[in-house]
């Protein structure tokens, strides 16, 4: 969401500007349904890096302690950027992929829906 400065003579640069990060890019990672995390999580990571590296080896540092993790079946898991549908290249980079800076990258475990059921969403039951 673009922000207007009140007065039309303010400019600054971004603080966050992708120049800001030493080579890597902000991409924000949110589990859908699982409530223990409330709000994706931003992590500086290099652009290069193999999509199939950052679901291996940063996912479970991230995520790994929730129950639901060991169960996940990372061949049936939906994803999304930015919400739009998408469909990761795990041998491509995260920048062959089309993730850019402050990418907003989700994704929803199909059969997991958090602790207790609580990330569930379903239709409201009559009383």
């Amino acid at each position: 969401m673009p922000v207007v400065a009140l007065h039309p003579e303010y400019s600054a640069p971004a603080a966050d500007a992708e120049d800001k990060f030493h080579g890597n890019r902000l991409l924000y990672v949110g589990w859908q349904q699982h409530l223990l995390f409330c709000s994706p999580i931003c992590l500086p990571l290099p652009p290069s890096m193999p999509f199939g590296a950052f679901v291996s080896d940063v996912l479970p540092g991230l995520y790994g302690s929730h129950p639901d993790f060991a169960g996940v079946d990372w061949s049936r898991v939906e994803w999304t950027e930015s919400g739009r549908p998408f469909k990761p290249d795990a041998d491509k980079s995260l920048a062959d992929n089309g993730l850019v800076h402050k990418s907003l990258l989700q994704f929803r475990t199909p059969g997991l829906t958090g602790i207790g059921g609580s990330g569930f969403c379903g239709p409201p039951t009559a009383h």
